[in-house]
């Protein structure tokens, strides 16, 4: 911990990339185990989506369920002490791979939400918005008794119900045209807009430093990040719990949890 203080002290222009690993204490539980080898079944993939009403049926139905555990979670003391860091100048830029929204609820500002956020909703044709709040009630109106289900969390809202019969769920169209709605997130599958990226190498560029906070780096869309870091000569920080796929470019890697090591930080450092 007086290892990532002074790291910090060191370069104090930093850019931040959090992944699953900073919310697991909001009871948002992560994706991958201390190998970094997935915990369960991938997430739902752009295309089936897409294409099968049957994997819509199913994706809705576990979120119908496990939006609640998304919805109530509250930030972390990692989150509020990058917050707080970023008020006092220190961060300059914060990649998220989270979907959850914590970071600007602890008081964040320039965040970029590389995968987007699950609290907002949007068709798929005619691109019309809504929040997901919104479409829960309609999702538990059309589908009574579901939301009273008690199931395991998974990562993102999701929940394990694998012995459930989601044939008969209704998902719900477009209010506007009828079309498909999906949560305004990245799936697998899918890319992330190009000026998010844009802004990321940018925000990566004009740093002294990359942090990396909770997040193995094994899906690319991260990683890519932790790379170009490497590639530009700046040094790169991680607090992770496990082994990740840019292990061999950290100057400084701590294998704690996030709240452990941040929590610890003074936060009163200053540009």
């Amino acid at each position: 911990m007086s290892a990532l203080q002074e790291f910090v002290e060191r370069h104090p222009r930093l850019c931040v990339l959090t992944g699953a690993g900073i919310s697991t204490s909001s009871g948002i539980p992560d994706y991958r185990d201390a190998q970094g080898e997935w915990k369960r079944a991938r997430p739902v993939e752009f295309r089936p989506f897409m294409t099968s009403p049957a994997v819509r049926q199913r994706y809705w139905s576990r979120s119908t369920v496990g939006w609640p555990i998304v919805a109530q979670a509250h930030p972390t003391i990692a989150h509020r002490t990058l917050a707080q860091l970023e008020a006092n100048g220190v961060v300059q830029l914060l990649i998220t791979q989270n979907v959850d929204g914590l970071h600007t609820a602890a008081g964040s500002r320039n965040v970029i939400d590389l995968h987007g956020r699950i609290s907002l909703v949007r068709c798929t044709q005619c691109g019309h918005s809504l929040p997901r709040a919104e479409l829960q009630t309609r999702l538990t109106a059309e589908n009574p008794g579901w939301a009273d289900i008690q199931a395991p969390a998974a990562p993102d809202g999701d929940v394990d119900l694998e012995t459930r019969d989601f044939s008969e769920f209704v998902v719900p169209d477009c209010p506007e045209c009828g079309g498909i709605l999906k949560p305004d997130v990245v799936f697998f599958g899918e890319n992330v807009p190009p000026d998010r990226v844009t802004r990321g190498f940018e925000g990566v560029a004009n740093a002294d430093a990359l942090l990396v906070v909770g997040s193995s780096l094994m899906v690319y869309s991260g990683f890519r990040f932790a790379e170009a870091a490497a590639n530009a000569g700046k040094p790169i920080a991680a607090v992770n719990l496990g082994r990740t796929r840019a292990d061999h470019l950290f100057a400084l890697s701590i294998n704690a949890p996030a709240d452990d090591v941040l929590g610890a930080l003074d936060n009163e450092v200053r540009v």
